[in-house]
């Protein structure tokens, strides 16, 4: 085990076998003028190509980086929590392996950090990446996520913020919630900002982003929405939804009532049938979606099972 250190650098790795030397470097050329201890935790998260291989060469000659090997692809969630399971840092920095976030900026989060801060967030003010397939859908969702959270933020996609350590500790991660940690940490009563910083062209391979992140995303933040409103009071979600259910059957049984009187026969109406299944399918559907959730998330906390395995832990060119 290492002993603790000021500064946890953790970054995701998945098919970056042109960046990581790169990367390694940039980030030894920013920590050490900053003169305090510091690790480097670099989480491979299943990759395909020689990226396992160039972790193993560099731990060798780098003593602050501590590789992780993990079984499997299993998503940016769940790399991003084997690091911070992992990191003994007081501070906990993340950021992409892809080169396009830039080190050079791990200092002035790490001082605003300082300035009594729990989480400060990286803005891409001036984003290199495509308008129309990556920073138009991201606008659209940033608002769309700032207005359902409450949280407001300009850039939640950018994985170059900093952490204090006993923040991170509190929350269990799952789905694609890395995206969603400043709501998370906000639920816990983190202090939270936004600082601008760099941010670069892809210099190699290409994103691994996909359109089918969009519905990840879209049902993650439901989940959040759910977390951040109604995690300790479910009640006030479901006894809310159970009134206006009650409230719909009252008015369309008080309708066919009034239609009874008046000599019509209503046995065999489709509203009844129709009001009747509609309103039960809808509450149980949606009470069903929430319970699920409160259960995975009880399933991975109450048992603290983590969401990942790992295969090797290189630490100084040794598995462990």
């Amino acid at each position: 085990m290492n002993s603790k250190v000021a500064i946890s650098i953790v970054v995701p790795i998945f098919n970056e076998e042109e960046s990581l030397p790169y990367l390694v470097n940039q980030l030894l050329e920013v920590m050490h003028p900053m003169g305090e201890t510091f690790e480097l935790v670099l989480i491979n998260d299943g990759s395909t190509d020689r990226s396992s291989e160039i972790l193993k060469k560099l731990s060798i000659d780098v003593p602050e980086l501590v590789g992780v090997l993990l079984r499997k692809n299993y998503g940016q969630t769940a790399a991003m929590a084997a690091g911070f399971d992992i990191s003994t840092g007081e501070i906990v920095v993340t950021l992409d392996g892809d080169l396009q976030n830039d080190p050079s900026d791990i200092p002035l989060l790490v001082n605003k950090l300082r300035d009594g801060f729990d989480l400060v967030s990286g803005w891409r003010f001036q984003r290199q990446d495509a308008a129309i397939s990556r920073k138009l859908p991201s606008k659209i969702a940033n608002r769309l996520i700032g207005k359902v959270t409450g949280v407001k933020l300009n850039d939640y996609g950018c994985s170059l913020k900093a952490y204090r350590k006993e923040v991170l500790t509190d929350m269990r991660l799952y789905g694609e919630l890395h995206r969603f940690l400043p709501v998370l940490a906000n639920i816990e009563g983190a202090r939270i900002t936004e600082v601008k910083v760099n941010h670069r062209a892809r210099q190699f391979g290409s994103s691994k982003y996909g359109i089918d992140r969009t519905f990840r995303v879209l049902m993650d933040l439901l989940t959040v929405w759910f977390m951040n409103r109604f995690l300790t009071r479910p009640m006030y979600v479901f006894g809310f939804g159970g009134i206006l259910a009650i409230f719909g059957s009252l008015i369309t049984s008080f309708y066919l009532l009034l239609l009874k009187f008046s000599g019509e026969d209503i046995g065999n109406r489709p509203l009844l049938i129709f009001a009747f299944l509609l309103a039960i399918a809808g509450v149980q559907l949606f009470g069903f979606g929430l319970l699920g959730e409160l259960q995975i998330r009880t399933y991975h906390e109450s048992q603290n099972r983590p969401i990942y395995r790992i295969r090797d832990t290189l630490r100084g060119g040794r598995a462990s």
